[in-house]
Order: C-alpha cells, then structure tokens, then sequence
C-alpha cells in the first residue's frame, strides 16, 4: 500500500482569500489549451488574429466550467442544489460532471463557429485535442481534493484517503483516468490530427477513446454514495453517460470516411 501524500487543498492563503489547488488545475487546463492551439493556429485559420484564439478559448473555458457544473447538478446532485442553490458557487470543492461539460462545449463551439464563419466540426476538430491537457489537469484537481477515489483494494498501489470514513485501502482512480482521459487520450489525438483527417473524424475519435477510458474505469471507481449503482452491482452513471458518447464518436468516424470516399 502506498501513503497517500498529504497535500493542503488550499495552495495560498492571503487572510481570508484562500486560492484551492483545484481552481488552479483549471487555469492550468486552460492556460495549456491557449498554448496548444497556437502551436496549430497557423494551420486552422491563418487569416485569423491571436484575439480570435484567445476568444475561442475563452468560450469554450467558459462552456466547461458553467456546462461541467450544470451538469454535475443535473445527473448527480439535484435534490442537494435545490435544498441549498448557493452550494453551485462553490466549485473549489469539486462537483464538475464531464458530460455536462461537454455539451456546454459543443453549445460555445456552435455559437463561436456560427459567429466566425466556421463549420461546427471544423472548430470542434480543432478543439477535440486541446481538450484532454484540461481532463488531465482536473484529475489530479480531484486526487489533491482526495475526491473520487476507487473502489476498496489490496492492489500495491492502493492509498487509503483522508475523506474516506471507512478508511480503506482503495484504488487511485483519480491516477488511472489521468493517465488514460488525460496522458494517453492527449496522444492519441494530438498524433492523429497532425495530419489532415476528414472533418469529424477527429471529435468522433475523441468521443470513442473518452467514452471507452471512461467506461473502463468506472470498474475500479467507487460510485456517487448518493446514486449507487444503476443495474447488475457495477453499472454508474458514468458509465451510462458514456455508452452515446462511443456509440456517436464511432457513428461520426464511419460517417466522415465514407463520405470523404464519395468525394473521392
């Protein structure tokens, strides 16, 4: 078993301002998609100016965080937001669903594109590899809250976190999805973009390879205490959510191949 490495949630404390290491993975999310997209930038929309980047990014920032919470709100926790609406404010203490920020993503894409004179999977094409630096970044967001730790384990690597009651040794999945959703997904599509793919390919590949990493560790996770299980003593919300995400994103890479070969 591994000690779990005691890390304050508050990275700077200035009287009462306090700066959570949680909100900080999200500048860093950020911050790394804006120098991502410039590396590309030249290559999307060379007429563009760096303005027109910065205004992408700071829509699409803006659909993860308000998406991610509504969200979280929506398919997690609706009866503790309605009993006390304030507690939506408080996002340094985590509750950001990835389905809800993914569709507000898709909402600032289409209404960015829209505005610009772009195609919408244009842009999410262009959007879809920036995304995982983010994931990534708010994975160890959650392993620094001691938040969304996996199921009870003897595994060597096996922590036992400090908001855990039970105090047993369970899996670090806040780790494993951080090492898929965010190092392995970054890879997979930075490496494949880098060559020209038919428009959508890209955002169904993100959406195959997300919705399968996802699905996969829900095995390990423990579930939402509030929710449980939704069938059989395995299946979560998580999982449930993620099954249109493949089923799509493989939809959309069929698609965009034959459609290409018609052109062809």
């Amino acid at each position: 078993m591994l000690a779990y490495p005691q890390i304050d949630p508050v990275a700077l404390a200035i009287g009462p301002l306090q700066i959570h290491w949680y909100g900080l993975m999200y500048l860093i999310g950020i911050g790394g998609a804006w120098w991502l997209a410039s590396r590309r930038w030249a290559d999307f929309a060379p007429t563009w100016s760096r303005e027109k980047l910065s205004d992408l990014v700071f829509w699409v920032a803006l659909g993860v965080i308000a998406g991610g919470r509504l969200g979280y709100v929506l398919f997690y926790d609706l009866a503790a937001y309605i009993n006390d609406p304030t507690l939506i404010l408080q996002i340094w203490k985590g509750g950001m669903s990835f389905h809800g920020g993914l569709i507000g993503v898709l909402l600032a894409v289409a209404w960015f594109a829209r505005r610009n004179g772009k195609r919408f999977f244009e842009v999410m094409d262009f959007v879809a590899p920036l995304v995982p630096i983010g994931l990534g970044a708010g994975r160890i967001g959650n392993f620094i809250n001691a938040e969304l730790w996996g199921k009870a384990s003897d595994v060597p690597w096996a922590m036992v976190f400090p908001t855990d009651p039970l105090q047993l040794a369970r899996h670090p999945s806040q780790l494993y999805q951080f090492a898929l959703e965010g190092v392995a997904l970054f890879a997979i599509l930075w490496i494949y973009s880098r060559k020209p793919r038919p428009t959508m390919a890209v955002s169904g590949l993100f959406g195959v390879c997300y919705g399968v990493f996802r699905f996969i560790v829900e095995f390990v996770r423990e579930p939402d205490a509030h929710i449980g299980y939704l069938a059989f003593d395995w299946f979560t919300m998580g999982q449930l959510l993620c099954i249109p995400m493949v089923v799509i994103g493989a939809g959309m890479i069929w698609f965009a191949y034959r459609r290409e070969a018609k052109i062809a």
